[in-house]
């Protein structure tokens, strides 16, 4: 039997049952629901002749021509459907709730399964979530110089009831021309959004949320802008730690790191660190002296975040005495509450 439901009642089943995602896998590619697997009808050079039929020849023959290709492979699609779902019920949608997804639920639901299929499929779950970055949040933003730990105590902040998001995970990317040391492939732009409005749809909307400091682009993927502008406004509290605490911080991190990788990462801020110091600090990396070449990079990384950190309006700076993160969750959440943040 076949079932046609709206986005909210379709992301709440998915929690316990298996999406299928019938577009092509270039589309699933540049951006999906995080929880869907992709189940493509259509693979891309099927998709694209289908297409190109419908714009030259017209709707009809473009069906006929979609329905040679999905009937061989009819019994497949069941089988592999039935591999993900033990109990025979399955989500399905495809990009706006039309005929590739109409064809896989009537198969589905003929072969027996219950299938829930998304009206307006795709694009419903894109505008759900792009009305999230719309929503107005009480957000507290953790800033700070590079190496002060900001982004390792937001998973402490739950301990003290507090709702965060941890961006540059979600990113693959800390936000620097390191920032790609030691993490996995970015995301497109489009599917960033996606696991952000995701998490933001977890949460309690009036709530404080906390997220950390970041420039409207992490590495490439880019935030969206109505919450970046929501951010800049919002208050920000500057965690100072010691240098020389943020030196061996990133320096103990760096120190496992490929010395190719790194000299890289310097290579491409040589033009703002200057010849002679980029010398240095390449000589640095080959000598294995991970604390002069942090050194030497962190002139330009705080020069930068002292600057971007003036455009802000409400700047409220804490110092901490070192950098254990569960310790400086609790001064942070202490410090926001004495400033009627929380």
């Amino acid at each position: 039997m076949v079932h046609s439901i709206g986005i909210q009642e379709f992301l709440q089943r998915a929690k316990q049952l298996p999406v299928l995602d019938v577009r092509a896998p270039k589309e699933y590619a540049a951006g999906h629901i995080p929880a869907a697997h992709s189940f493509p009808i259509f693979d891309d050079a099927q998709r694209a002749k289908v297409g190109t039929a419908y714009k030259q020849q017209g709707h009809d023959p473009a069906v006929l021509i979609g329905l040679d290709l999905f009937g061989p492979r009819m019994s497949g699609f069941v089988k592999e459907a039935g591999k993900l779902a033990k109990n025979k019920e399955v989500l399905v949608h495809c990009w706006r709730g039309g005929m590739r997804s109409g064809a896989m639920a009537w198969l589905l639901g003929f072969s027996g399964f219950e299938v829930y299929l998304l009206k307006g499929g795709y694009k419903a779950f894109r505008r759900l979530v792009q009305a999230e970055f719309e929503k107005p949040r009480r957000l507290v933003i953790l800033s700070g110089h590079t190496g002060s730990g900001k982004t390792d105590l937001l998973p402490y902040l739950h301990q003290h009831g507090q709702q965060s998001i941890d961006l540059e995970k979600l990113a693959s990317h800390k936000g620097s021309a390191f920032g790609s040391i030691g993490m996995p492939l970015q995301p497109s732009t489009e599917h960033f959004e996606n696991l952000l409005g995701t998490e933001l749809l977890q949460l309690d909307a009036q709530l404080p949320l906390w997220l950390e400091d970041e420039s409207i682009t992490i590495g490439k993927v880019q935030l969206p802008k109505p919450l970046f502008d929501q951010m800049q406004a919002a208050p920000t509290i500057m965690l100072q730690v010691p240098h020389k605490l943020r030196v061996q911080k990133l320096a103990q991190e760096y120190c496992r790191t490929d010395e190719a990788i790194l000299a890289t990462a310097i290579l491409k801020i040589k033009k703002r660190l200057g010849g002679l110091a980029t010398k240095e600090a390449l000589a640095a990396i080959s000598d294995g002296d991970m604390e002069k070449m942090v050194e030497i990079a962190l002139t330009y990384y705080d020069k930068a975040y002292t600057y971007d950190l003036a455009k802000k309006q409400h700047v409220l700076p804490l110092e901490l005495p070192g950098i254990d993160p569960e310790e400086n969750a609790a001064l942070v959440v202490a410090f926001a509450k004495k400033h009627n943040l929380l």
